[in-house]
């Protein structure tokens, strides 16, 4: 495997506009925690108090208390997590771990960086060039993954890392970092780099602008975490800023103050859900729902939060132990995640059930229907005459757009619990060829690792053919490939060309 690949840099029109800092300030939005007591799962391992990847199907990778990188799955068990053979350098002292993807993370070590990928930990090429000293990762709508780094600002895309310059000069001393919506409405990286605060957007593709915002801080105040929350079904991602005196929202409505009890310590988010820590409380707030929340019943001590996923669902490290929490015992979701692009009319997706008590039932929802699902697979399709094979729901009837898949268990004590997944479709319009389509991704994404090794041989057709649902779920989920999830209509050919039949 190459160990060197030297940084393209982006053609940049970056345009640094005043802030408007000092205008008319924002409305009060007061928060009214109502306290709930929190579902609670134990981690098996003990992990460190360092950034961790919360992976929103289930589970998550850590840093362990001892300085090694582990793999958790919904229960709190341990899962395969191993370096790979082909990699040059030892893993060493694991500092923290970020999120690139829905399913992928890069773990950071005093050795240098690492991807986590279905189990292994694999050195990305890039790896020389950036070095260790990670501040922030984000994921913009674009499909492209952002790194905070000393050095500067990069963004991975293609497999490629990129540095963003402004003037000719690195982004260098950016403190926190988040994706969301700029203030009209694109999609946006928001940045507070030497005082002031930034968001990044796309004037055309490979040409970014660096502007000035119009948070209303005051003189002297500072940002120190943003947080950002992804779109709903009809409604827009927001921004959320923790400054050195108070938490500050910005919706489509405009900025408001929130007033939480108690100025918080972190501020993290995803999916729709926000999770504060004010010293050894933890509140959470339901972007759908418009509803605060404080968690009771948690065990004493010092309290911090180490990943949120997109479920509502809040990793925590309490005195020397660590588990997951939410409002209720939430299933999860595979086949589908939040923000997917759907073009498969024959989509199977399946619940998983967190451990605790068993939901009298499990039901999906789409489209004002209810589908019942029964277990042990809750698939949305049910099972097929032989009780094994998984059932296809067909999406056919769906107009292209945006929609919200919801999953629901409901227990025998009338309370539920639901997961809502916003999806995108796309339904299929042309049929894609191995040939024209299909090759030329391989040759430039998937050649260097699937023609001998590391991974499984895939320089033919037939080998393509014969992968083919292993593969789409690979680059469906952006576990693949291993230096970077595919741009989105990479991805969307794949499972069109697999969808289709898969044809030479």
């Amino acid at each position: 495997m190459a160990r060197f690949l030297p940084p393209s840099f982006l053609l940049c029109a970056a345009v640094l506009l005043c802030a408007c800092g000092d205008d008319a300030p924002p409305g009060s939005d007061p928060a009214k925690p109502a306290a709930f007591t929190a579902t609670q799962v134990a981690a098996s391992q003990s992990l460190a108090e360092a950034p961790g990847f919360a992976d929103q199907s289930g589970g998550g990778i850590f840093a362990t208390a001892a300085g090694g990188a582990v793999r958790l799955r919904l229960d709190g068990s341990r899962a395969a997590l191993e370096p790979h053979p082909q990699n040059k350098a030892a893993l060493g002292q694991v500092r923290a771990t970020f999120r690139l993807g829905p399913h992928s993370a890069l773990v950071e070590t005093n050795s240098g960086l690492f991807l986590a990928n279905q189990g292994w930990l694999i050195e990305p090429l890039w790896q020389e060039v950036l070095g260790t000293g990670i501040v922030a990762t984000a994921q913009t709508a674009d499909g492209a993954a952002w790194i905070a780094h000393p050095t500067g600002l990069y963004q991975i895309q293609g497999g490629v890392l990129a540095s963003l310059k402004l003037s000719g000069q690195a982004l260098s001393g950016i403190t926190t970092m988040t994706a969301a919506p700029a203030e009209d409405g694109l999609p946006g990286l928001w940045f507070a780099r030497q005082g002031k605060l930034n968001v990044v957007v796309a004037s055309a593709p490979g040409v970014y602008q660096v502007r000035g915002t119009d948070a209303p801080l005051g003189t002297g105040e500072t940002v120190r975490t943003l947080a950002g929350l992804g779109a709903g079904t009809g409604k827009a991602g927001e921004v959320w800023l923790l400054t050195s005196t108070r938490v500050l929202r910005r919706n489509a409505d405009g900025w408001s103050t929130v007033g939480l009890p108690s100025l918080p310590d972190q501020l993290m988010g995803a999916g729709r859900y926000l999770w504060a820590r004010a010293g050894d409380k933890l509140f959470t707030f339901d972007a759908d729902q418009g509803l605060w929340g404080s968690a009771e019943g948690l065990p004493t001590g010092a309290l911090s939060l180490l990943a949120v996923d997109e479920t509502g669902c809040a990793w925590i490290r309490v005195a020397d132990a660590a588990m997951a929490v939410s409002r209720a015992p939430v299933p999860r979701v595979t086949g589908m995640h939040q923000g997917m692009l759907v073009v498969e009319d024959g989509l199977v997706v399946q619940a998983r059930l967190p451990p605790g008590a068993a939901p009298q039932r499990v039901v999906f929802q789409l489209e004002g229907q209810e589908f019942e699902a029964t277990g042990p697979a809750y698939s949305m399709g049910g099972l097929e005459a032989d009780h094994e094979t998984l059932k296809a729901f067909s999406f056919a009837s769906l107009t292209p757009g945006g929609h919200t898949l919801g999953v629901v268990s409901r227990f025998a004590d009338g309370s539920e619990a639901l997961r809502q997944v916003p999806f995108t479709y796309q339904p299929l319009t042309t049929t894609p060829s191995y040939a024209r389509d299909i090759r030329p991704i391989h040759e430039a994404r998937c050649a260097k690792c699937h023609t001998t090794s590391p991974g499984r041989p895939l320089n033919t057709y037939e080998l393509w053919k014969s992968n083919a649902q292993l593969i789409n779920a690979a680059v469906r989920d952006l576990r693949m490939p291993a230096d970077g999830p595919l741009d989105p209509q990479g991805i969307a050919l794949i499972q069109r060309w697999v969808s289709s039949g898969a044809l030479p």
